[in-house]
């Protein structure tokens, strides 16, 4: 029941997240993203993403601008996720190298909704392992709970009874700019190359 539960949430994100944007990009010629945009629903807005304060692996306070100084892919999940969250992540890992390929930087980045288990090191070996250049993120409840408002993001722990509880989260990745925030997400199903070009194209479009 509590996975029932967690589809109807992330539908009803689906549906949020489409009506979002289609309300702010809907009638705008100015925006020097259109061409890599993969349709109505798909874009940037004020209303996802933004500032947030956590923890890295190194046990440091950081921000959103601390860590976000290039285009980044921004994923939440959780270390202990027996399937999801290594596939999506290792999948983002993997358009990072198709875009170092391409001679573009980017960073893979990795926010932890579990923050009882996650600890600075747990999310920060994870994170390595996975990539060298990717940034594990944990903090407090409250801060995790507040990034993951940002991005509009679900997660909801099962009972904790003893250390092997499940956790049900959204598994959208956030592409985020420098200078412009949150600018398209990708679902599950988008490949490691259709993200890599997807955000080839926004980095080239931003930078003119």
């Amino acid at each position: 029941m509590t996975r029932i539960y967690a589809i109807v949430a992330a539908a009803i994100l689906v549906a949020g997240l489409a009506g979002v944007y289609l309300s702010t990009q809907m009638n705008r010629s100015d925006d020097v993203f259109a061409s890599c945009r993969s349709g109505a629903i798909a874009g940037g807005s004020d209303q996802i993403g933004g500032p947030f304060e956590l923890v890295n692996a190194n046990g440091e306070t950081v921000t959103d601008q601390d860590v976000i100084t290039e285009p980044s892919l921004v994923y939440f999940g959780y270390t202990f996720c027996p399937d999801v969250c290594p596939l999506d992540t290792a999948r983002n890992a993997e358009a990072i190298d198709l875009l170092a390929e391409r001679g573009l930087s980017a960073t893979p980045i990795f926010i932890s909704v579990d923050p009882q288990r996650d600890t600075p090191e747990v999310v920060g070996n994870f994170a390595y392992n996975l990539h060298e250049k990717m940034i594990g993120l944990t903090g407090s409840p409250e801060q995790v709970k507040a990034a993951s408002q940002a991005y509009k993001t679900y997660y909801k722990a099962h009972p904790a009874e003893d250390d092997y509880y499940l956790v049900d989260h959204s598994t959208f990745t956030y592409l985020v700019l420098p200078g412009h925030g949150f600018v398209e997400f990708f679902r599950r199903d988008n490949t490691a190359e259709e993200i890599a070009e997807t955000t080839a194209c926004y980095i080239n479009a931003a930078q003119g």
